[in-house]
């Protein structure tokens, strides 16, 4: 059975969700993957007013738009970054206080906590989102860091994320973390090591976005094949690495679309991505969740290009065969 496709409202944050879910519909979405910001998703009134969960359901209800996934990659960041002014932008203000980085960070592990309780009144079983990491800037390689300054990081990170972890199992949802730079985990032996460091505990997962190992190089199905037990949600996006002999696959100081980047985000199946061996890596591993469209292509009219993205991947989806494979005959 096809899979849902849902649509990532987060690029979408400007639009109050009551116009979004309009659209949502016309362009042909099963649901959404609702974000906690702008006014699609406000943890606090969630959690304080008993009438917001009932009428946010009623409004994707009302446009036939289902809600298996939620998302809090911002406030997720901030659990363990180091923080600094750019978090500022990320946060609402009853989160940023007064900016000193340990009342952030424990203020925004708060809001995860809510975020999975909420979850569950809304009826969703996956949260998705960010993490942050103490360790990113040391990705570099210079100054080298000592192999036991990243195992107390590491052990740090489990300190700071097993406590939300256990409201996600007492709330019967699981946390899919997005492997992707500026993560703690941002490839395939990464992701290994912080699994380890979280003891392989059921509720922490993986959001699968197969544009953000592309760029680095990582082969995508690789990485499902490793993961397989552990893929709890896919983003739909694609990517093109645009080398030209003065970039390289960092992105620099530069904003998305800027020709100075060695690589750019496109609108699915208008990259670099082999998505037929994604689709087969899927139903390899037997995922049956949904695949959720993050668009994002800074040379595309994004109403033309979700859209777009949307019927592509509907065309692009396809069972597994519904026998086992036959021995060769003749």
């Amino acid at each position: 059975m096809p899979r849902q496709v849902l649509l990532f409202t987060g690029p979408w944050a400007d639009l109050p969700l009551e116009t979004l879910a309009v659209k949502a519909n016309e362009w042909g979405y099963h649901g959404v993957e609702l974000c906690g910001w702008g006014d699609h998703l406000e943890i606090q009134r969630a959690a304080s007013d008993e009438s917001y969960v009932p009428a946010k359901l009623d409004l994707l209800a009302r446009h036939d738009l289902q809600l298996p996934v939620i998302a809090n990659h911002k406030v997720g960041q901030c659990v363990s970054d180091v923080i600094d002014k750019r978090h500022h932008a990320l946060v609402p203000d009853y989160i940023w206080g007064d900016g000193k980085p340990a009342g952030v960070q424990q203020r925004a592990a708060e809001e995860m906590t809510a975020t999975f309780k909420i979850a569950e009144k809304l009826g969703a079983s996956v949260v998705s989102g960010f993490t942050g990491s103490p360790i990113w800037s040391y990705v570099a390689g210079y100054p080298a860091p000592r192999p036991e300054f990243i195992a107390e990081s590491l052990k740090q990170f489990a300190k700071q994320w097993n406590p939300i972890l256990d409201v996600a199992r007492d709330s019967g949802v699981r946390f899919a973390f997005e492997v992707h730079p500026g993560q703690i985990a941002f490839d395939l032996h990464s992701t290994e090591v912080v699994l380890d460091a979280m003891n392989n505990r059921d509720e922490f997962g993986l959001t699968f976005d197969p544009s953000h190992l592309h760029w680095q190089g990582v082969d995508p199905v690789e990485f499902l094949r490793r993961f397989a037990d552990r893929i709890y949600h896919v983003h739909i996006k694609d990517a093109v690495l645009t080398l030209n002999g003065r970039s390289s696959v960092l992105t620099g100081y530069w904003p998305s679309g800027d020709p100075r980047r060695g690589f750019q985000f496109r609108s699915p199946g208008r990259g670099g991505i082999d998505w037929d061996a994604i689709i087969r890596g899927l139903n390899e591993i037997a995922y049956d969740g949904p695949l959720s469209v993050d668009w994002h292509d800074a040379g595309m009219e994004r109403e033309f290009g979700v859209a777009e993205a949307c019927q592509f991947v509907k065309r692009l989806d396809f069972d597994p065969p519904s026998h086992t494979r036959q021995a060769f005959r003749g």
